[in-house]
């Protein structure tokens, strides 16, 4: 396994009122969902690089406004609405 290292400084601790752990954690957490969400990586590998279960990731993705099928609730919602509309018109 690879490791990737990140200087910063103890200010950031204190702006967030964290310990290092949970700060560490927060982080690979943010990168993974990031990479998820920019489509560089599946549910499955971001949920390896943030060192929790898929199951949890999915569960999180949701708490961060993500969704595990690639669109908003919002895109969803609308699809839905066409998709009735389209079986009513025929």
């Amino acid at each position: 396994m690879n490791t990737l290292s990140i200087k910063y400084p103890s200010e950031i601790l204190w702006a967030l009122q964290q310990e290092p752990k949970e700060f560490e954690r927060e982080a690979r957490l943010l990168l993974a969902l990031k990479l998820y969400e920019s489509g560089k990586l599946s549910t499955g590998l971001a949920a390896k690089l943030a060192g929790i279960p898929r199951v949890t990731f999915l569960f999180l993705m949701g708490q961060y406004g993500l969704s595990p099928f690639g669109e908003t609730p919002q895109d969803i919602s609308r699809d839905l609405k066409r998709a009735r509309q389209a079986r009513y018109r025929q």
